[in-house]
């Protein structure tokens, strides 16, 4: 391998989804879902439950919690992993907030 450091070949609007072409409404819905998700699983993890643990609990079939579990976002709704969250005593809190300005470069005035 050379001593040249890799060079990046993609710069990023900030969000995976915006990258991956994704509408705005989509993207933010997909940003919502990927958040509460992640702490589902970071709970379960802690929790250390199991898949038939989690069929009780959630009180739902076998299938939508392995989707769960294997993160499948594309198969749930955001009102269904409320529902989980609340069904693992988790509390949510949603906000939305500002975006910022993009800083749009001053013209220059020639005297």
């Amino acid at each position: 391998m050379s001593g040249q450091a890799t060079k990046a070949r993609h710069i990023t609007k900030g969000s995976v989804f915006d990258d991956l072409g994704f509408a705005g409404p989509e993207a933010a819905s997909l940003k919502v879902k990927a958040k509460i998700l992640s702490a589902l699983l970071e709970h379960i993890r802690r929790r250390r439950y199991t898949q038939a643990q989690l069929v009780q609990l959630l009180d739902d079939y076998q299938p939508n919690v392995s989707n769960l579990l294997n993160g499948k976002i594309s198969k749930m709704s955001i009102e269904k992993l409320l529902y989980y969250g609340q069904r693992l005593n988790l509390d949510a809190e949603i906000s939305l907030k500002s975006k910022p300005r993009p800083v749009r470069p001053r013209k220059t005035r020639v005297a």
